[in-house]
């Protein structure tokens, strides 16, 4: 074998290796854009593909949907309270040679956008808003974010409020406030049911004025409660039992005086006569 045949041999092994060096093997999800001598040559993928080594390269897209996770720090809302909000955002390449050609890197360029576009959804929305309302807030980054991005070729599926942190001072104001305002709804809630028993009282009033056994009826029963709770304590009972209808004063016992005293003056009256 003579030095030109080894030289041959050598060559063919060399363009073995280069042409084996253009077989690419891809995933479900991934794509190829094939620039050729620096023109745009067509996407490839998935499974094997060729491309022409020296004169062809490809770049490579995931097609799958990625999770990115971003923050907008001392944003000020539109009450002027300032906040961080922390965020995740669910992207898809739909267009990949868009995502190649119309950018140099959207995924920098799509994290860029969202922090942009929540700060500005944040700063024309209330803070009561932001708390309240997370969902809303994320869907209307979502919109604005997808409308900058799609001639990108990147599809923004949702984005999610994680978490909004506000300074301590204001929390401890926040904290006050719902305080007072547990206090306020508490008082309520009890002048509420004063007015409901005293309703109920005027109607029992009013049963006890048409049945007065009634009224008899519950002057025992509460003297008899009173007498089960076991304590030595005396009690001052009025022989009489007020009547349903009259005034009571001093716990009924000024009209029980009155009728005693009417009773023991006639009764004197009639003494004298005799």
């Amino acid at each position: 074998m003579t030095g030109l045949d080894i030289l041959l041999i050598i060559i063919i092994i060399i363009a073995l290796i280069i042409l084996l060096s253009g077989i690419h093997v891809l995933k479900e999800w991934e794509r190829a854009i094939v620039l050729t001598l620096g023109r745009y040559g067509g996407i490839r993928g998935p499974g094997i593909i060729f491309i022409t080594p020296i004169v062809s390269r490809g770049i490579y897209v995931s097609t799958r949907i990625q999770p990115v996770q971003f923050k907008t720090e001392a944003t000020f809302t539109k009450d002027n309270v300032p906040v961080n909000v922390d965020a995740i955002m669910y992207y898809q390449v739909i267009d990949p040679q868009k995502a190649v050609l119309n950018i140099e890197n959207y995924s920098v360029g799509t994290n860029y956008a969202a922090q942009t576009t929540l700060r500005e959804v944040i700063g024309k929305s209330m803070f009561d808003e932001l708390l309240s309302e997370r969902e809303k807030i994320g869907e209307t980054a979502r919109e604005i974010i997808d409308q900058k991005t799609e001639a990108w070729g990147v599809k923004v599926a949702s984005v999610e409020i994680r978490d909004v942190l506000v300074p301590s001072q204001l929390q401890e104001a926040m904290s006050r406030q719902a305080s007072a305002e547990r206090e306020r709804r508490s008082r309520v809630t009890l002048a509420q049911a004063e007015v409901e028993a005293a309703q109920k009282m005027v109607e029992a009033s009013r049963q006890y004025v048409e049945n007065p056994i009634g009224l008899q009826l519950r002057w025992m029963q509460i003297i008899y409660e009173v007498g089960l709770e076991g304590k030595s304590s005396m009690i001052m009972i009025p022989s009489e039992v007020p009547v349903a209808g009259s005034t009571f004063s001093m716990f009924g016992i000024n009209d029980v005086l009155k009728s005693r005293n009417q009773t023991i003056g006639g009764q004197g009256q009639e003494s004298q006569k005799q």
